[in-house]
Formats: C-alpha cells, structure tokens, sequence
C-alpha cells in the first residue's frame, strides 16, 4: 500500500485493488481528501477498482460525499467499480438515506 494522504488520523492508500480510506473522516479533512484522491485518478492508474471505505469509524456525510465524488469521477473517466466496501457506520448511515442502492452491486 502507497500512502496518498494522511492528516488527523484519516489515512488514503493505494495498492493493488484500488483506494483505500480509514479514520474518523470529518469535514474539517473532506476536501483534502477528496482532492488527494482526484490527483491520483489524473495519473490513470487504474481501469478497474475498489473502494474501501470499511475502515472509516463514523457514520459521516462527509465521507459520504467524498464517495460520491469519486463515482463520478470513475464514470467521467471510464473506470470500472467492481466493489465499494462501507464500514458498519457507513452501511446504516446509507441505508437511512436510501443511498445504499448506488454503492450494493448489481443483482446477478
């Protein structure tokens, strides 16, 4: 794992599957974040990926956006999701939104 960001214990890494987000992820780190992981979409590395927001600690609609952002970017740019993992608070922070649709796969 490559360290892409780190500041007040919120962490973004990159490896082999894809980014990969742990912390108490507020809004006082959001757009920080948010752009730490817009610059290493720039540099294209990747066709196909995951991400993992299970070790993020709270239910947060900050990390929520930051998300969302980031799909968005995925389907500007072409780059297929095969998987978003939410931690346990997310899960329940998504589902109460109704959100939990854009982030489950595809039924088979």
């Amino acid at each position: 794992m490559t360290t892409l960001f780190s500041h007040r214990g919120v962490v973004l890494e990159s490896g082999d599957a894809g980014l990969e987000v742990s912390g108490d992820l507020g809004t006082s780190v959001a757009a920080a974040l948010a752009e730490a992981g817009e610059q290493w979409f720039e540099r294209g590395e990747a066709a196909s990926l995951t991400l993992d927001f299970s070790g993020v600690e709270r239910a947060s609609s900050a990390a929520i956006s930051v998300l969302l952002q980031w799909l968005r970017i995925c389907r500007r740019r072409g780059i297929v999701v095969n998987e978003v993992r939410l931690s346990a608070p997310l899960r329940r922070l998504t589902s109460l939104a109704e959100l939990d649709a854009l982030f489950d796969p595809p039924a088979a």
